[in-house]
């Protein structure tokens, strides 16, 4: 940080290229409510046998004990936590519950084409491009490093965004992935 500050102090030389410093752009908003298999665990504060980690299964729901079976689906963790909370008033006097999001499986994205080892990775909230390259061992020789196709959903309709992965790798660009997300790198043209 000193560096740049002293940077920021030294006035541009005539004939030198002038330092740029670009603020870096937020990620987008991602709904990371849980979904079919998804993991995460659940602390209630003073009753260890209640405390455990949970999966979310294919119809949506946890057992949980006392209450029975909860629908998680479509939830956020402090919406989950509310939810048991408010059940779990009819066993325990001022229940303090806490829920944790360890294991995201429900959100995916594929990587294709020439890419070490393409496949299907675990979309993290605030996933960049080169974060999920990176997952798969990064670019093959052969990838077609300015051509890097995103395949999008939105709205029930795809489109295809093309990113210049190189200018990824210089620092000058930073592109966030979103769940459902197609990567593919072609192989370059000779």
């Amino acid at each position: 940080m000193a560096l740049l500050i002293g940077l920021w102090a030294v006035p541009a030389c005539p004939g030198q290229p002038a330092i740029v410093v670009r603020e870096a752009t937020p990620p987008p908003h991602v709904d990371m409510s849980l979904g079919p298999d998804d993991v995460f665990e659940v602390r209630v504060y003073g009753e260890a046998e209640l405390t455990g980690i949970y999966r979310v299964s294919a119809d949506g729901t946890i057992d949980f004990p006392l209450i029975g079976r909860q629908l998680v689906r479509g939830q956020t963790t402090a919406q989950v936590s509310d939810a048991l909370t408010e059940r779990l008033k009819a066993f325990l006097k001022q229940p303090q519950v806490t829920v944790f999001l360890k294991e995201v499986h429900s959100k995916k994205v594929v990587l294709i084409g020439q890419v070490r080892s393409p496949g299907t990775i675990n979309f993290v909230e605030g996933m960049t491009l080169e974060q999920a390259i990176s997952m798969v061992g990064g670019l093959s020789p052969m990838a077609a490093r300015e051509r890097v196709r995103v395949t999008r959903v939105q709205g029930g309709k795809a489109e295809t965004l093309v990113v210049n992965f190189k200018a990824i790798s210089d620092g000058k660009l930073t592109f966030f992935l979103q769940p459902g997300d197609t990567v593919s790198v072609d192989e370059r043209l000779f």
